[in-house]
């Protein structure tokens, strides 16, 4: 699999989900989709009421939405640094009168809010409202005592051919873009 979203490093930007009434015919089509699909085990998995933290099975990569904030804020808060240290350079550069004046305290300013706004960014892009849907039905069901597959899809070509399978198989479908 590869990364297709650089920024927090999510494997699979979109997903599928599908609601049935029991755990046993879920973990069965899950099986099946996994083979016809030639998925990896995590990338389709069965969401139960008993689990303990069906989170990681509703978010890609299984870790939860932790470590894509982390990665995201990571990233983005390190490229805003970057941008606010050429920013104050370029001021410099062109001979600011109020960089030439106070550069420690304008270096500190500038750098730092490019830091800042790099850590909004990784917030903005971590967010992913596209996904809300499909979580909010699974955890629907989930609550009304029903098992959703889940499949993290890597392409459109597999999105919809698993989609179109799991409602062949008689779910409820979802999907996030």
């Amino acid at each position: 699999m590869s990364v297709l979203f650089p920024v927090n490093a999510e494997r699979s930007n979109s997903k599928v989900a599908a609601i049935f009434d029991d755990e046993a015919s879920a973990r069965t089509i899950a099986n099946a989709l996994r083979i016809e699909l030639g998925l990896a085990p995590g990338q389709a998995q069965v969401v139960a009421p008993h689990d303990r933290r069906p989170g990681r099975k509703r978010l890609p990569d299984g870790g939860g939405g932790v470590r894509i904030l982390v990665r995201a804020h990571y990233r983005l808060g390190i490229a805003g640094l970057a941008v606010g240290t050429l920013a104050w350079l370029a001021l410099r550069a062109a001979e600011v009168t109020a960089v030439l004046s106070s550069p420690g305290l304008s270096a500190a300013l500038i750098i730092g809010y490019g830091g800042i706004f790099g850590l909004m960014a990784g917030r903005l892009v971590s967010v992913r409202p596209d996904q809300d849907p499909c979580l909010i039905k699974v955890r629907h069901a989930l609550r009304e005592g029903r098992s959703a597959v889940v499949v993290h899809v890597d392409t459109p070509e597999q999105r919809d051919l698993a989609e179109r399978t799991l409602a062949d198989c008689g779910g409820e479908t979802i999907r996030a873009p």
